[in-house]
């Protein structure tokens, strides 16, 4: 049995996650972990809150919240959404738990102990109008490297090039919106990622798996202009990470704390002691320790192209950096944008389709599909109601609907809601079979590398063979002449619902339930044996015939849909 860790990018807390987000992170991390628990093997999903920052601060400014009581109401949100689209993590942690902020300042401690970390006096930009030093996040501009007019402070959106504030052409602060800007003295902690350069890039190099997307960002970062920078990793804040080296103070760094991509991916490892005190497991460190046993498990990363940078090299540097036995990322699944007919999403800006409006209008599944069978892995791709509605109509309505719906019909009408006995599998069965089992082991094959575009192209393929058979078996028609051979047919059809049930849970879980539960069974093992699978419901199981699974998405809701979400979210 193998053992996987799974984690996904962790969303910050400001507010309610777009569907760009979902399939850019979370929602193909949740795909890769289903499978592989449907494969046997030991999983442990996590994903939390990035509550500490700039953004949560502005988001619980404008809520008029503490930031405290503010993280704490949108992590139960995040978590009831993440539960309604069926993301099925094993802990959903917090950044700003007591673990995440030990473990930040244990490992904070163990770098400057390792001449990793230095302390520069530095001009940051500082407000006027705010009486306040302004992180990179309280100031916008525009971007000199590409023009964007919307460039924060940390990065821009448009470009993804790494900025300082200082950067910006025309900044201004996002709290007043005063341009009186200057550049006060203060002193701050950075992170000497120059002197891992040599180590980070021998790491990067040695992972020849790794999808171009993932090397060629961290490649850019490691030798563009002067090469690797160094990394401020404090800020002046109140809400956050102290700084601390592990229980003792940090002397001149009083009253700042830790920047939030220092402490945020810390939290991976901090929500598996999480899920420890939350009484869900008894041994974090075999996840995450390699001299605890964590050297024979799998860790793959699931997230969007804008994170790369920081999973490739400032968190591998904190890792690498302590010195201590922590495991490394094994392999990095980097995603593109998902856009938004003509348009970019935006969480900020509320462009698109939220999460939880997507909840409103249809079940997770209609979503997961769509989304997952439109990843934006080789390029940016873009969502619009037209191409929503017809993958929704032809691939989950017409043809996986439709075959269930079909041969159950049938079924109960010719015979009962029995599985039938009689007849014999004859050549066009055990073709079927043969044509089954090839293209299940190349399903297989793009799940384990996951090509999760081409995974649900081949899943949709196996349905379609199913419908192919079912038309030119046409048991119906030879119901009339042998009845016995359309028993054996329709004994075959009922199979394959159960056999689509499990190979389609990881992409449609709730259906795959449905698909189970109508099939009167609770048994989701594996198909490694295609024949054997489809012989697994015998004569005289019963069934029941299900609701119909996918109604299909009229031009009237699509046409509603594309003016209710033409404009911004209030």
């Amino acid at each position: 049995m193998a053992r996987h860790l799974i984690t996904s990018a962790i969303p910050y807390i400001n507010g309610i996650k777009h569907l760009g987000n979902l399939v850019g992170s979370q929602l193909p991390a949740d795909l890769f972990a289903r499978y592989q628990r449907a494969r046997g093997n030991e999983v442990m999903f996590i994903c939390a809150t990035d509550e500490h920052g700039t953004p949560a601060e502005l988001a619980a400014a404008k809520a008029g919240q503490p930031v405290a009581d503010y993280c704490a109401e949108m992590h139960l949100v995040q978590a009831q959404i993440a539960e309604g689209f069926g993301l099925s993590f094993d802990h959903f942690g917090r950044s700003s738990s007591e673990e995440n902020k030990k473990l930040t300042q244990h490992f904070a401690a163990k770098l400057a102990e390792a001449g990793l970390i230095r302390e520069v006096t530095e001009k940051q930009m500082y407000s006027k109008a705010d009486g306040r030093f302004l992180p990179d996040r309280y100031i916008e501009g525009t971007c000199p490297n590409c023009g964007f007019g919307s460039a924060r402070g940390d990065q821009c959106d448009n470009c993804t090039k790494q900025l300082d504030p200082v950067d910006l052409i025309n900044p201004h602060s996002t709290i007043s919106g005063s341009t009186d800007l200057e550049m006060r003295e203060t002193k701050h902690l950075y992170l000497c990622q120059s002197k891992m350069k040599d180590q980070l890039e021998a790491w990067i190099d040695s992972k020849a798996d790794w999808p171009v997307l993932t090397t060629s960002i961290a490649k850019k970062w490691l030798n563009d202009g002067d090469g690797l920078q160094d990394r401020g990793i404090t800020r002046d804040l109140d809400w956050g990470v102290p700084v601390k080296k592990g229980d003792e103070d940090w002397p001149g760094m009083e009253g700042k704390v830790f920047y939030v991509w220092f402490d945020a991916p810390i939290e991976y490892i901090a929500c598996a002691q999480e899920w420890v005190h939350a009484g869900k497991g008894n041994d974090w460190e075999r996840w995450w320790r390699t001299d605890k046993g964590a050297d024979d498990v799998t860790y793959t990363q699931f997230m969007g192209k804008d994170n790369v940078p920081f999973h490739t090299l400032s968190f591998p540097s904190t890792i690498l950096g302590s010195g201590e036995p922590w495991k490394l990322v094994d392999y990095i699944k980097s995603f593109n944008y998902l856009n938004y007919d003509g348009g970019q999403f935006s969480t900020s800006r509320g462009r698109g389709v939220f999460m939880d409006q997507a909840l409103e209008i249809l079940p997770a599944d209609y979503w997961r599909w769509w989304l997952l069978s439109h990843a934006p892995e080789s390029s940016d791709a873009e969502f619009t109601w037209e191409n929503f509605q017809t993958s929704v109509n032809k691939d989950l309505a017409d043809v996986l609907g439709n075959f269930v719906s079909r041969i159950t019909k049938f079924c109960r009408s010719k015979f009962t809601e029995a599985v039938p006995e009689g007849g014999a599998y004859g050549e066009h069965e055990e073709a079927l079979i043969a044509d089954l089992t090839g293209k299940i082991r190349a399903y297989e094959q793009f799940m384990e590398e996951k090509e999760v575009r081409k995974a649900s192209h081949q899943l949709r393929a196996i349905w379609v063979a199913g419908n192919e058979y079912l038309q030119s078996a046409a048991p119906w028609s030879t119901f009339k002449e042998d009845p016995e051979k359309a028993a054996a047919q329709v004994r075959l059809g009922l199979n394959l619902i159960r056999l689509y049930a499990v190979l389609s849970a990881p992409f449609i879980p709730e259906t795959s339930a449905k698909m189970l539960a109508a099939m009167h069974t609770q048994d989701d093992s594996w198909p490694d044996d295609v024949p054997a699978a489809l012989a697994t419901l015998t004569a005289g199981h019963a069934f029941t015939v299900p609701d119909v699974l996918f109604g299909k998405i009229t031009d009237e809701q699509r046409e509603e849909w594309q003016q209710r979400f033409a404009g911004t979210r209030d």
